[in-house]
């Protein structure tokens, strides 16, 4: 396991899941994330992409919501975890991430090359 695959999998297990409102992407839209991140997504097309640019909505978001929800990117999994992304329909952890480890993430997030999703 590389570097940045060992971090990504640490600071993922940071993050407190919750139940997101069933049909909602309200938090969906392009997002930058790593390269290592981005790796674990399927391949889209110019087109799809710019389709979805277009849309400002995220290439990977379907008729039914996330398609890659078990490996969506971090900053994806922080939408309603922190007030900093919130969501919008008042849903969240019964925790929220601690402030510490929102910390650690946002700088890892700003330590590594982003590319749009």
């Amino acid at each position: 396991m590389s570097c940045n695959r060992h971090k990504i999998h640490f600071l993922r297990e940071l993050i407190p899941s919750f139940e997101c409102e069933p049909g909602c992407h309200d938090c969906c839209g392009p997002v930058t994330t790593s390269a290592e991140e981005m790796a674990r997504l399927p391949r889209k097309t110019q087109a799809e992409q710019d389709a979805a640019l277009e849309r400002l909505d995220c290439v990977h978001l379907g008729p039914n919501g996330c398609t890659v929800y078990a490996e969506r990117p971090m900053i994806c999994r922080l939408f309603g975890t922190t007030p900093r992304l919130a969501c919008p329909r008042g849903r969240g952890p019964d925790q929220p991430i601690d402030p510490a480890a929102e910390q650690l993430i946002h700088t890892y997030i700003a330590s590594t090359r982003q590319v749009l999703v």
